[in-house]
């Protein structure tokens, strides 16, 4: 294994939970999830050599994550045929995804799954406590714009949850 390679699966063991989180944001069964998990990371390793460091890694993968669950949804062909053994070193497991609030957890991505695609993309970056500078960079418009979004991206979500979940609007 070259020292590109474990670099590379150092930096994606640390991070793979993030790829986790998109996969359940865009994907709403589990073989769909593994699917775009496995296209996330082979996307990543595809563009890695060209990774410089100008930005922290976590910030790189964020943006071709979002970019790769919004090309993998719009795409009629949902299943990527990779070929590369390397992908498989990363595991989506069934019980990654269990945790005591399982239940909140998975109304919570169903009502994110109604979410268009930007606003799916906005929700994730609020949950992952990004600043409205930085959500506006990441979207390349300007941070007005990303907190007017999403503060809408927001409340549709939350009207989802009560609509769907309490019976109320």
């Amino acid at each position: 294994m070259s020292s590109l390679e474990k670099e590379f699966l150092e930096k994606m063991e640390k991070h793979k939970g993030v790829i986790f989180k998109i996969s359940k944001m865009y994907m709403d069964n589990f073989d769909d999830q593994k699917d775009l998990f496995q296209e996330i990371t082979f996307q990543v390793w595809k563009a890695y050599p060209s990774f410089e460091g100008r930005s922290e890694f976590s910030t790189w993968l964020y943006r071709i994550a979002l970019n790769t669950a919004i090309l993998f949804l719009k795409s009629e062909k949902k299943r990527s045929f990779i070929q590369n053994d390397d992908v498989g070193n990363f595991k989506i497991n069934q019980e990654d995804y269990n945790d005591e609030d399982e239940q909140k957890l998975k109304k919570m991505y169903e009502a994110i799954n109604q979410l268009n695609t930007i606003d799916k993309a906005l929700v994730f970056y609020y949950l992952e406590n990004y600043s409205g500078k930085q959500i506006a960079e990441q979207l390349g418009i300007t941070e007005v714009n990303a907190r007017v979004k999403l503060n809408r991206a927001k409340e549709k979500l939350k009207e989802l949850i009560n609509t769907t979940y309490h019976g109320t609007r």
